[in-house]
Parts: C-alpha cells; sequence; structure tokens
C-alpha cells in the first residue's frame, strides 16, 4: 500500500566543521543521497525539491527560499536556480536553519511487476548554526514489510524489496559516518536500524492502519481542493460499485464510481499517482456535482461522465463499459494497492 504518512523515517546527526558547514553542503549532501537511492530505482526523476534558509532566532524570517525545483539526477550543484540559492545562503552572516528536502519518485516490485509511486520516499538535510548536520529519510510505502499495513502477509514482497531499503539505510550510515536513529513505532509500523521490524513478531499498533487512516486522510485531501457544497452524492455506500478508471498519457490517476444500490459517487485517487491523482479527482468530483444538480441518479451520472468532454489535465475514462468492485473497500483498496 502506498500511504499519504510515513510507514517509517531514519535519522542520522553528524556534527560538521569548515566547508561541511557551510549552507551549500547541504545540496552536496543531498545530490549523494539522491544517488544513493537512484541506484536501488528508489529515486527517479523528476523529483522535487525544496531549499529553504531561516534565521536561528526568528523561523519567520526567511532569507532564501526555493520551492517546487525538478530533480533530474543527483547533480544539484550544477543546476542554475539550487547553485544560485545556495550561492546567496553561503554569502550570509549569522546563524540559520538551512533545509533542502526532495520528495523522490520510485518503484517497487510485486509479483514480477514493476510498479511507480511518485512519492515512495522523501528525504531531508538540515545544517543547523553550522555545526549539526541532519539527514532524515521517509518512505512512504509498506513494500519492505512482511505483512502491509491491512495485515495481509506479503513475503515475497518483501523479499524482494526489503534489501534495497537496507542497502540504502548502509549507503547513508557510510555516507554520515554515524548509525541511524530510527524514528518512533507509528500508526503503520516500527523503524529499526536495518528496516522494519516483523509485523509478525512485533504485531500492528493499529488494525487495518492503513483503512482506517489513510482512506479518511485521502478524502480530506480531495475535500480541500474543492468549494463548499451544498448538495451532492453521498460519499460512501455499503453496496457494490461500478467504476470507470481515469488515465492520463501512461499513467492511471484514479477511479471515478457510483453505487449500484445507493445514490452515492465519488472519486478515489490513485494515491502511487501522488498530486495530479488529487488535482484530477477534484475536477471529476465538481462534475459530479453537476450531474447531481441536474437530478441525475449515482449511476446515471456515471453513465453521463462517460459520454461527456472533459480538459486533458483530468485525464480520460478508460472503458467503454464501467467495471465493478464488490464494494467501496475493494476499489479503495485497489487506488492504494498499486
Amino acid at each position: 500500500m502506498i500511504t499519504i504518512e510515513p510507514v517509517g523515517d531514519w535519522n542520522w546527526e553528524a556534527e560538521v566543521s569548515g566547508d561541511a558547514a557551510r549552507p551549500s553542503h547541504a545540496v552536496t549532501l543531498a545530490g549523494a543521497i539522491w544517488d544513493i537511492l537512484a541506484a536501488r530505482e528508489l529515486a527517479l526523476p523528476p523529483g522535487r525539491l525544496s531549499f529553504s534558509v531561516r534565521s536561528f532566532s526568528d523561523m519567520r524570517d526567511v532569507h532564501v527560499s526555493l520551492e517546487d525545483r525538478p530533480v533530474e539526477s543527483g547533480r544539484l550543484p550544477s543546476d542554475v536556480a539550487v547553485a544560485d540559492a545556495a550561492g546567496r545562503a553561503d554569502r550570509l552572516k549569522g546563524d540559520f536553519l538551512v533545509s533542502l528536502r526532495i520528495m523522490c519518485p520510485g518503484v517497487w516490485w510485486e509479483s514480477g511487476v514493476r510498479y511507480r509511486a511518485e512519492q515512495l520516499f522523501a528525504f531531508q538535510v538540515d545544517i543547523w548554526k553550522s555545526s549539526l548536520a541532519v539527514v532524515t529519510l521517509e518512505t512512504y510505502s509498506d513494500a519492505w514489510l512482511t505483512m502491509d499495513t491491512r495485515e495481509r502477509e506479503q513475503l515475497a514482497v518483501h523479499a524482494v524489496n526489503e534489501p534495497r531499503l537496507r542497502a540504502v539505510l548502509d549507503d547513508i550510515t557510510s555516507l554520515m559516518g554515524v548509525p541511524p536513529e530510527p524514528g518512533d513505532s507509528n500508526r503503520h509500523a516500527t523503524p529499526t536500524g536495518r528496516g522494519f521490524a516483523d509485523p509478525r513478531v512485533e504485531g500492528f499498533a493499529y488494525s487495518d492502519s492503513w483503512g482506517t487512516y489513510d482512506v479518511p486522510a485521502r478524502a480530506r485531501r480531495l475535500r480541500q481542493l474543492l468549494p463548499p457544497s451544498e448538495g451532492e452524492y453521498e460519499e460512501i455506500t455499503d453496496h457494490p460499485v461500478c467504476y470507470f478508471t481515469v488515465r492520463r498519457g501512461d499513467q492511471v490517476l484514479g477511479y471515478v464510481w457510483a453505487s449500484v444500490g445507493e445514490d452515492a459517487a465519488g472519486f478515489e485517487p490513485r494515491t502511487a499517482a501522488g498530486n495530479a491523482a488529487f488535482d484530477a479527482g477534484a475536477e471529476w468530483v465538481l462534475r459530479l456535482r453537476e450531474a447531481y444538480e441536474e437530478g441525475l441518479s449515482a449511476i446515471d451520472a456515471l453513465g453521463w461522465l462517460a459520454r461527456v468532454p472533459v480538459r486533458p489535465e483530468m485525464g480520460c475514462i478508460v472503458e467503454d463499459t464501467p467495471q465493478q468492485a464488490e464494494s467501496l473497500d475493494a476499489l479503495e483498496d485497489l487506488s492504494g494497492r498499486y
């Protein structure tokens, strides 16, 4: 399953001085970490980079900021915009917090198939007051666990993916010269210095953590992109659902659905598609609201959506006839799993 919040995280802290204490060292260090992840296909272009320098005495005081910069490789110092931001940061005088964060698309393997998630990992490099370098690595997949976050055993998935994570942790440890500090046990899993504790032995903190927390979190994220509405279809149903797959180019963005037994309809974003899934989902929900205002039943609205023209950024419906899922939960699972 691909998650909204991290499944686990690890931290490395090392004292620095000289050139390693300069803000530009955060760029060099981030490039090296990208390359470590990229060697295992855990960082693929385009990543998304943000960089900031804040006064240590007042974090609201931002001296340098660079947002949503595409990352194509670990050669970050050769990126003109990144190099310019780092150069301006190096010329500052005083105590600062330098932060560089990169969202990393990457791939995991399941049943011999290669799947891509637009945020498989994220990492952050912080330099505190030119004296301490802190690296934080986060993963948004449960492919490294012996059981997924819906409590299903996945030994074959674990066997092919977990060694890749372990190699990354070892390489970052060699780069930093200090061992990792695993993050706290969370709703999904328990990180360790070499990966994750085995949930078959340790158990999970919460039953079906993905269904309990990620499904509502995705719904909230989608809602944040929508204007208020006085009337629309119900968002949940206990009946089977019919659905269409929404694709843009070669990327599945999600699934627009309607209940076969209730006046309920909606859009399930494919979590692995990242922000594009939620942006497109908001547009499809707005179209469903139009159908509701016209008095169409939910199932008729689904057929109407297949016929009306849409903007390219919304993606397009793939099938000629709707597919059926035994429940909304089953469709949610599909949208979060692959």
